[in-house]
């Protein structure tokens, strides 16, 4: 059993963000990628000496073969080293969430102390792709510090009315009907006067399945085909939500698909499954699909909003953020993710107008 130690580096402001990584997982992707320790060495900017020793050092630290070199061949991974790359792939696409709230919070903390002038807006919100690039570009040009906190939709709407943040993040399909899986939902967590919407970013939704797909999956009907593997998200996170809302349209029962086994946390850790073959498929945004290189099925577009009670839209602090989401420079970063559409991105929205299966009348049944 090997132990883990975690360290952090503090850096001047710059628009690359890395994730928790390690020197050796780091060496064996380019590997797999580019078929040589050469061309790993170039694409590392590290030395072909330096490479091939690392990797001849861990392999006696491990006991077993990483790569395996045939002459005139590309270089391969061996199982084991085919294992490793993998286990720290999935572990990593499973602690996105956190890894996120963590860097966050360190930031924070350093931001403070650099600059005692600096805004802090604490929000709670759904994962998403286009929040991290927010925040890089609020401290960069408003000196404001977005210290989110991840969770699912319904779990930030509460922590916004329990007075938690600010801000709350949450995406709807803002079409559903009354009586609605997303009605259901979010009803109780909002009221008309009491919460404001920000619009932030029109996303699209969709299955998640390996390149060319190979089994032919069409839509959700595809999904109950015996033996076939499926990756959803847990509940109280806004994608599950969606998920439910596309069976009730075409009548197909949410209680087919309660198997535990299938939960995954976050969006990259749903297409990390896929990837890896541990999955058939996964429900989840286009970003995080193209970006492990998945086929992806488009089957609906949804609005993610930053919710606020009232009051807060007056906080200055808020104010500049709002400036900043209209801004041509955020709308080009938002519109460049696949998927993504900055559709009245910053405007205040109301509520009623935007969600119309809201009503003031408890319904029956």
């Amino acid at each position: 059993m090997h132990r883990i130690h975690l360290a952090y580096t503090l850096e001047a402001l710059h628009d690359s963000q890395r994730d928790l990584h390690h020197p050796l997982v780091a060496m064996l992707a380019a590997v797999h990628d580019s078929g040589s320790i050469s061309g790993a060495a170039r694409s590392l900017s590290l030395s072909y000496r330096h490479v091939w020793g690392e990797l001849k050092r861990w392999e006696t630290e491990f006991g077993q073969t990483l790569v395996l070199w045939v002459k005139g061949q590309p270089a391969l991974l061996s199982p084991f080293g085919e294992k490793l790359l993998w286990a720290e792939r999935r572990a990593q696409a499973r602690l996105a969430p956190q890894v996120e709230a963590l860097r966050s919070e360190l930031e924070r903390a350093f931001a403070i102390a650099f600059d005692a002038s600096a805004g802090v807006i604490p929000m709670s919100a759904s994962h998403d792709d286009a929040l991290p690039l927010l925040r890089q570009l609020a401290q960069r040009e408003r000196k404001l510090h977005l210290d989110i906190q991840f969770m699912g939709s319904v779990d930030a709407l509460a922590a916004l009315n329990d007075g938690r943040c600010l801000l709350a993040g949450f995406h709807a399909l803002t079409q559903a009907p009354l009586r609605s899986p997303t009605a259901r939902a979010y009803r109780a967590l909002l009221k008309p006067g009491k919460h404001k919407l920000v619009s932030f970013a029109r996303r699209t939704q969709g299955l998640m399945v390996a390149a060319g797909n190979p089994l032919g999956l069409q839509g959700l009907a595809d999904l109950r085909r015996p033996g076939l593997r499926f990756v959803l998200r847990e509940r109280g996170t806004g994608t599950r939500v969606v998920f439910e809302e596309l069976l009730a349209a075409q009548r197909i029962k949410a209680s087919e698909f309660d198997r535990l086994d299938q939960v995954e946390p976050s969006h990259r850790a749903a297409a990390e499954a896929v990837a890896s073959g541990a999955a058939d498929a996964a429900f989840g945004i286009e970003a995080a699909a193209r970006a492990r290189g998945l086929c992806f099925l488009p089957l609906a577009r949804e609005q993610y909003f930053l919710a606020a009670l009232r009051p807060s839209l007056e906080h200055p602090h808020v104010r500049s953020l709002l400036e900043l989401l209209r801004s041509e420079a955020w709308k080009a970063q938002l519109d460049a993710l696949p998927g993504y559409a900055a559709d009245r991105s910053g405007e205040v929205l109301s509520l009623r107008r935007v969600l119309p299966w809201w009503s003031y009348r408890t319904p029956k049944g």
